[in-house]
This record gives structure tokens, C-alpha cells and sequence, in this order.
């Protein structure tokens, strides 16, 4: 069912090569379009929820891509901007951390699944998602105005922030999860 929303979630998923390519061998001015490019996929991830339940197009196919092109999103950042060494020294630690959290709550909530057991997205966890996000696009625009490292030194901040409250969400989500366990 390739509902308006539907596409917007796809339409994250196909953009990521095109920012792998923008990434690969990065000038400033590919970074500035690698914002643009990422900015616009960001800003899906809102509105294809948003359409969704405000059409009452709200999908089994939605529900089930919504959250793999938001991973597929994070991650292809994440190993680009460390691929360019905008993210480096002890910040790995933070990217790994969320990389990390990413892969082991999908894991959880498909295991719950299998169990009938629902994990419903808390208020922390959209906090973790917006730091998560402003920090990629903070950082992505460092690469395009280098001159400018408060724009960095900001996208670090979030970045560690994110990678915070990644541990208390992830802790929340595995909490829930052991309890369904033998």
C-alpha cells in the first residue's frame, strides 16, 4: 500500500546513498548538500507519522518501515560522519552507544513481538530521537562551515546528550523486555 506516508518512509531509506555519495570524499559543498539532503529526510520522519494518523492511512507496511528507515537513517550517518572523522576521538564512544542501543532495541521489540508483547515509544525515547537527530544535522553542517566550530562543538554536545539518554532508554526498553524472558 504506497500511501503519501508510506512513500515519505521510503523515501528515507533511498536518499541514504545518495548522502553515502555526498560523504564519500567530502568537499564543504557536498556537506552543505548532505544537510539539505538529511534535513529533508528528517524532517519525514515527523510528517510520515503525522499524515499517517491524520488521513487514517496509519499502514501494517508503515508501522513496519517507520522504524527500520529510521535505523537504516541513523546509522548510514553515523558511519559516514565517522567515515569522515567529524565524528572522532572519545565522540565514537557516544556514536557507538547509539548504534549499539539502535541494534539491540530492534532485536527486543522483534522478540516482544513474537511474544504479543507491544513496547510503546516513551516521551524519553523522543527526547533521545530529537538530540539524536539535531546532533547528526549539527554535525553534518560543521563539515560545511568548517570556519565555524561552535556549530561542531554543538552537534558534539548533542551527540552526547542523545548517547545519555541511548543508556536510560535502552535500560527502560531491556527492563521491559527481561520480564517477558526465561
Amino acid at each position: 500500500m504506497l500511501t503519501l506516508p508510506n512513500i515519505l518512509t521510503l523515501s528515507r531509506i533511498f536518499a541514504m546513498p545518495i548522502l553515502v555519495a555526498l560523504l564519500w570524499h567530502p568537499k564543504p559543498a557536498d556537506f552543505a548538500i548532505a544537510l539539505v539532503l538529511y534535513v529533508l529526510v528528517a524532517v519525514t520522519d515527523y510528517f510520515d507519522g503525522y499524515l499517517a494518523r491524520a488521513q487514517g492511512a496509519v499502514s501494517r507496511l508503515g508501522i513496519f518501515l517507520d522504524p527500520i528507515a529510521d535505523k537504516i537513517m541513523v546509522a548510514t550517518v553515523i558511519v559516514m560522519l565517522l567515515y569522515t572523522r567529524v565524528i572522532d576521538g572519545p565522540a565514537v564512544i557516544a556514536a557507538l552507544v547509539i548504534l549499539l542501543r539502535e541494534i539491540a532495541v530492534s532485536g527486543l521489540r522483534e522478540f516482544l513481538a513474537q511474544l504479543r508483547v507491544s513496547m510503546p515509544v516513551s516521551q524519553l525515547a523522543k527526547w533521545k530521537t530529537t538530540f539524536q537527530l539535531a546532533s547528526l544535522g549539527l554535525l553534518i553542517g560543521a563539515g560545511a562551515l568548517p570556519q565555524t566550530p561552535s556549530i561542531g562543538w554543538a552537534g558534539l554536545f548533542c551527540l552526547w546528550m542523545a548517547a545519555g539518554l541511548t543508556l536510560v532508554t535502552g535500560w527502560d526498553y531491556l527492563r521491559v523486555g527481561l520480564k517477558h524472558m526465561d
